[in-house]
């Protein structure tokens, strides 16, 4: 009796050690996010809005100027236009993609998301080297238009509706559609009724994305449109540094954020939508129908007019000088730029240094806090609190770049009080990019955190093994490969970023991105030329990174299976078990 009283006792001390060890652990895993948001976001942005709110009837007439309107609806109108283009093109290429089976598929869904992981610089000066003076549609005379940057806008988020919609679209069953057929229904009234109908959560799901990330867009809108065809994001630049007017960028800013908020929440709301679906395991089928060959040449031609044309167009106006083939653009980038102490060689490397930095800061803050925010209690409160969590975590996304930048920059000459400059060291800037970076990582991590069985961890667990046990032994070894990914997808973020930086580069401590921007803004085709080769270093740069990540992933997936045991499948292996 009393050696059964002694067990249980222990029992319990045992319990009651483990609950404290795991409340101190995952703690501890949520605090250096919670620090770095806290510090280099949450304090420069609160205290930009309390400068901004200091003078209620400043505010006030600052949403009330006719320029406030008409930038507001400047962007509802470029999000909204270039939402429905990309829905338009995105929807075939989907299924093309991602339905049909075909040589080359592969490598065309692989072409066709580099657009999307490309710096918003680089895309600018591709449209403008294609419909610009000297370009080769000049002459349809849209250069400076609105049309161009819809264009442009749609450039980078076709891949989104077609990976967004194309995941699902393969995974519908195929029976319900066949039993159509059976009943007397065409292909077209069978897509309409049946198919599309299942597509809308994920098409309005991607669709509320793309609109949100036209509407945050500011290279793009900065370069191509100018001041006439403003969105919030380069009027709040324009507000707050050439004009130093605080009370209108902070204005423009809570506009922004309402639009962002509704963005999101519509998205979130679409996606849970989507979650009811009855899925199957995917089956491609083969290119035989005229419709199916018709769609595959749509795609095509969409991918080389919109895509491929203006990426050829920027390379090729970087090996022009005065109409003829010529180096001297690329040999210009070791040369001294004006004003920048430093060649366009020395920004790229301060560049990669940057991104390095930024990369690795991103996945510091976004393992833990995936791990934190994956988490289902059981317990009430605790899910609130994860779920709290997880809503500040993402709070970076409901906030413009420009305003991340600017909100840096007036308050990190002495944070709180210390009398240190943070400023003049160059570190903000990979903070700045990591920030950005975060809620993107933090997005694709959690998925597949919830994604592992709890019963493998309950397992380890009665087993005897404690938290960081459990982390290294079932979740990180999950990790391992979506980590590949991640990493060289935060890496070209960072590298490209533009809006947050622009505010925090000094002489000797500029970026490529920005040193583009400005080197392009200068009078001249000299110094035109030397941007475009500028920008396409940082285009190369960018897509060796991904294509790295990718060789890595797949390596690595190699290796898993050779000590498996396992014989890697070809690809006409895998192709024959799919069909």
């Amino acid at each position: 009796m009393r050696a059964a009283a002694t067990v249980s006792s222990q029992k319990q001390g045992f319990v009651g050690g483990l609950t404290v060890g795991k409340t101190l652990f995952w703690c501890g895993a949520a605090l250096l996010p919670a620090l770095v948001i806290g510090v280099f976001f949450l304090y420069p942005v609160l205290s930009l809005f309390a400068r901004g709110f200091s003078d209620l009837s400043g505010f006030v007439a600052a949403l009330e100027k006719g320029r406030t309107l008409q930038v507001v609806g400047q962007t509802l109108l470029q999000a909204g236009s270039a939402t429905a283009l990309a829905v338009v093109l995105g929807v075939p290429a989907a299924y093309v993609l991602y339905c049909l089976k075909f040589p080359g598929v592969g490598v065309l869904k692989a072409v066709l998301s580099v657009p999307f992981v490309l710096p918003t610089v680089v895309v600018a000066l591709s449209f403008n080297a294609l419909y610009g003076p000297g370009g080769p549609l000049y002459f349809l005379g849209l250069d400076g238009s609105f049309a161009v940057v819809v264009f442009a806008l749609t450039f980078f988020n076709i891949s989104v509706i077609s990976r967004t919609v194309g995941v699902v679209w393969a995974k519908l069953d195929p029976r319900v559609v066949y039993a159509a057929y059976t009943l007397g229904a065409s292909p077209l009234r069978a897509f309409c009724t049946l198919t599309l109908r299942q597509l809308v959560p994920a098409i309005g799901s991607a669709a509320s994305l793309v609109f949100l990330y036209c509407a945050t867009s500011f290279g793009i809108v900065l370069i191509l449109g100018g001041r006439k065809y403003a969105n919030l994001e380069a009027e709040i630049y324009e507000n707050a540094v050439r004009y130093i007017d605080l009370e209108t960028a902070t204005a423009l800013s809570l506009v922004q954020i309402v639009i962002v908020i509704a963005a999101l929440f519509a998205a979130n709301l679409l996606r849970r939508r989507g979650e009811t679906l009855q899925l199957a395991e995917p089956a491609r089928k083969t290119l035989r129908t005229p419709g199916a060959k018709l769609l595959l040449v749509y795609v095509l031609v969409t991918f080389g007019v919109l895509q491929l044309a203006p990426l050829a167009a920027l390379v090729l106006r970087s090996l022009t000088v005065k109409g003829a083939f010529s180096l001297h653009n690329y040999a210009s980038l070791t040369q001294p730029q004006r004003s920048f102490n430093g060649s366009a060689l020395d920004a790229a490397l301060l560049s990669l240094q940057s991104a390095v930095g930024a990369a690795a800061l991103t996945l510091a803050l976004a393992v833990p806090a995936a791990l934190v925010a994956s988490r289902k209690p059981r317990n009430r409160m605790l899910r609130t609190a994860v779920g709290l969590f997880d809503g500040f975590l993402m709070l970076p996304v409901g906030i413009s770049a420009v305003t991340l930048g600017f909100g840096l920059l007036i308050t990190m000459h002495a944070p709180f009080g210390l009398g240190v400059d943070l400023r003049s060291s160059g570190i903000l800037i990979p903070i700045a990019q990591a920030l950005v970076a975060q809620p993107l990582v933090l997005r694709a991590l959690i998925p597949v955190l919830r994604g592992i069985p709890e019963a493998d961890r309950e397992a380890a667990r009665m087993l005897g093994a404690g938290p960081l046990r459990v982390l290294a032994t079932i979740d990180l070894p999950l990790l391992q490969r979506p980590l590949a990914v991640v990493l060289g997808f935060a890496f070209a973020v960072s590298l490209g970023e533009f809006g947050a930086t622009s505010f925090l580069v000094r002489p000797g401590i500029t970026t490529l991105p920005v040193m583009i921007g400005q080197i392009a803004s200068r009078p001249g085709h000299e110094a035109y030329g030397v941007a475009t080769a500028a920008a396409v270093l940082l285009a190369v740069i960018c897509a060796g990174v991904m294509l790295l990540s990718e060789k890595l992933l797949t390596t690595q997936r190699h290796t898993q299976l050779l000590r498996l045991g396992k014989t890697p499948a070809k690809p006409q292996q895998t192709a024959r078990r799919t069909q």
